[in-house]
């Protein structure tokens, strides 16, 4: 499975100008052919949380149709990362997967709020769990702050996921706990990371980069600089399968206990 990671600056409320990035850097990332495109975290608008009513997208409809039809055009799954989704009486940050037919195969809304952004105040928090298909592959999708919470991954990884996808806007200065955090997830659930990080700034942030793609080793496969780029990495799901019988993490559970 070849991922293809789109780190870029948002444009801070602006879905129009983001839509029409997201585009161009879509077509040029498929100049690689790759079976799987990931975007950042609230692509769409940043975190301009205060104009959410305003911006956010109704039941994520402009959205749903504009990533249905590129992914239809190049024949690739797309992780949409995530957008705020304007439903009836809240708006939830929610990821967008979808795949190579341009069906929506994973709506997930975030879980865990980020508090020291002020998520809580403006967005509602996800109920449910993050699992879906890409090319008969078990996936799983997360966002930015999950990735803190290492019982939520597992219980993902445990019900049959291979691909731990997140999307993030991961600020400066905690470059060091994002790679930690993400290369742990990878060697404890013995599954790959591919982890899309944007890059500039918002009026109250900076933003570092350095998407991820990991091997259930923990070695990383690739990894962005701190500028806009695609980055691109294979990862082989039989070395995954090599590796959980190597050692049987999984058979050597013992929940029950815990």
């Amino acid at each position: 499975m070849k991922c293809a990671l789109i780190q870029y600056d948002i444009v801070f409320g602006d879905p129009k100008a983001n839509f029409k990035k997201v585009h161009s850097l879509i077509d040029k990332a498929m100049a690689d052919k790759p079976d799987v495109i990931i975007l950042p975290e609230l692509w769409t608008t940043a975190y301009d949380l205060e104009r959410l009513d305003e911006i956010a997208d109704p039941d994520a409809k402009e959205t749903c149709d504009f990533i249905s039809s590129l992914a239809k055009k190049y024949d690739v799954n797309i992780i949409a990362g995530s957008i705020a989704k304007k439903n009836a009486d809240n708006v939830t940050n929610t990821q967008l997967i979808f795949n190579r037919q341009g069906d929506l195969v994973s709506d997930y809304d975030k879980v865990h709020l980020f508090r020291l952004m002020n998520e809580e105040k403006f967005l509602a928090a996800g109920r449910k769990e993050g699992h879906f298909n890409l090319d008969g592959t078990p996936c799983a999708g997360f966002i930015c702050y999950d990735i803190r919470f290492t019982e939520w991954l597992r219980k993902h990884v445990v019900s049959g996921a291979k691909v731990l996808f997140v999307s993030a806007e991961w600020p400066n200065p905690r470059l060091d706990h994002w790679r930690t955090l993400l290369i742990c997830r990878a060697i404890e659930n013995q599954a790959y990371v591919v982890a899309c990080n944007r890059t500039g700034k918002d009026p109250n942030n900076t933003f570092f980069g350095h998407s991820l793609i990991i091997n259930p080793w923990g070695e990383i496969i690739a990894e962005g600089g701190e500028d806009e780029a695609i980055v691109t990495g294979d990862i082989d799901l039989d070395e995954l399968d090599q590796i959980r019988t190597r050692i049987p993490v999984f058979e050597d559970r013992r929940p029950e206990l815990y």
